[in-house]
């Protein structure tokens, strides 16, 4: 009984994944400077590659270690307090976007000739019609997550968990496809192009990462479908679903401002 542990936390056994996600990581990102010169994609896919590799190991080694009970209250509060900060670093991530987008709007310093303010060009999109069908599609699948993790806490019917969890997966889809439409739709037949000016810039960039960001959250949901199809998650044991969670109620918060300041805003 010596070699037992008497206390809450989950020692780490030696795990090879953090080296491997450093060398991907530095791969594709080097790829990238490379492929910007004009030297093919082939160096920055491998290590992306990579990267998505070690994200499905490393975290199917989190999900078995989960499985077999190493997961206390104790590391369970660490999950969720490390998930927070990196809630936290996304948040400060738009606000960087937000805060070019006003400052280029209100005080374009480039803009001013003489003692005569010159209003910056914007670039209306009609904010009535497929970005307000967007809106609704996101807040829906946030209600539609927030039904499957009221059904699991309550420990109500699984397959609530399951459809809640599927319809969010679903509309996230839609969301992707539709945004996908819009920019083809701006960058084709209305001319806009990608770091043209300050507007087009911002608008990209942010509504752009937002888009990634939807994608990467989709997945998370799917994961976690697939998962409760599978037994996991309990209603004391969901850290996994919580994350995913509040990582799509985070996207939803972030598309709001960007509907109202992007969208709206300018008009």
């Amino acid at each position: 009984m010596a070699h037992e542990k008497n206390h809450d936390y989950h020692i780490l056994n030696p795990s090879i994944w953090p080296f491997i996600a450093a060398v991907g990581a530095f791969t594709m990102l080097f790829g990238a400077v490379i492929w910007m010169h004009g030297n093919g994609p082939w160096m920055f896919l491998a290590g992306f590659a990579a990267v998505l590799y070690v994200m499905f190991a490393w975290w199917s080694d989190v999900v078995a270690e989960s499985r077999i009970g190493d997961h206390t209250p104790v590391v369970r509060l660490g999950l969720r307090y490390g998930f927070i900060l990196f809630i936290m670093s996304e948040v400060m991530f738009f606000a960087a976007w937000f805060w070019s987008f006003f400052k280029h709007a209100i005080y374009p310093m480039d803009q001013y000739v003489g003692s005569t303010y010159v209003p910056p060009e914007f670039y209306q999109v009609d904010p009535f019609h497929l970005p307000l069908i967007n809106t609704l599609i996101l807040l829906l699948s946030g209600c539609a997550v927030t039904w499957a993790h009221h059904a699991l806490v309550h420990n109500e019917s699984r397959k609530d968990v399951e459809w809640g969890l599927l319809i969010g997966v679903i509309l996230g889809v839609a969301f992707t496809a539709l945004q996908a439409y819009e920019y083809r739709y701006l960058l084709v037949e209305q001319d806009w192009t990608f770091g043209g000016d300050k507007f087009f810039s911002n608008f990209f960039m942010a509504t752009g990462f937002h888009g990634m960001h939807v994608i990467i959250g989709t997945i998370f949901l799917f994961v976690c479908y697939l998962r409760v199809r599978s037994g996991h998650f309990t209603a004391e044991k969901h850290i996994g679903f919580e994350a995913a969670a509040w990582y799509w109620h985070f996207v939803d918060v972030v598309w709001l401002f960007l509907f109202l300041a992007v969208y709206i805003w300018g008009i």
